[in-house]
């Protein structure tokens, strides 16, 4: 019988040094999972500031290039407008034609009829002779 109760004491023993080595492995991988997400942290920070440096630079590099190109196409006004000066007098004039970028979308479409619609022209959403003639005015000064 004494036998049996040291054999269940050293087991005893046995099982409670397990649970404190079971603790300090959960402990020790813990502290690596945490350095592993502090590591990720800082590796994300890096990266939001290189975005954020590449996004500056871009509107820089876009600023630059946009201006030339829109004081080009303002001063010069032909017979027939480019989509890009039709844009920026529907822009000035104070219809939105959504980008100016030369390209005639569905925005752009809609605001050459809204512009012809107030100046009592039929509303095609083209800019023909009649609607330049009243839209080119806008071209380089804002009104509305």
């Amino acid at each position: 019988m004494r036998f049996l109760g040291v054999c269940f004491g050293f087991i005893f023993l046995l099982s409670l040094s397990g649970c404190a080595t079971m603790r300090k492995n959960d402990s020790m991988e813990m502290q690596g999972l945490k350095n592993q997400v502090s590591v990720l942290e800082s590796q994300l920070k890096i990266k939001d500031d290189e975005i954020a440096t590449l996004q500056d630079s871009l509107r820089v590099k876009e600023s630059k290039s946009a201006t030339p190109a829109l004081r080009r196409n303002i001063g010069e006004v032909k017979s027939r407008p480019t989509m890009r000066q039709i844009q920026q007098s529907l822009k000035n004039a104070g219809y939105s034609p959504g980008s100016v970028d030369g390209v005639s979308g569905r925005k752009t479409r809609e605001a050459i009829k809204a512009f012809q619609r107030d100046n009592k022209i039929t509303p095609d959403g083209r800019a023909g002779k009649k609607t330049w003639e009243l839209l080119k005015e806008y071209l380089d000064k804002k009104s509305k």
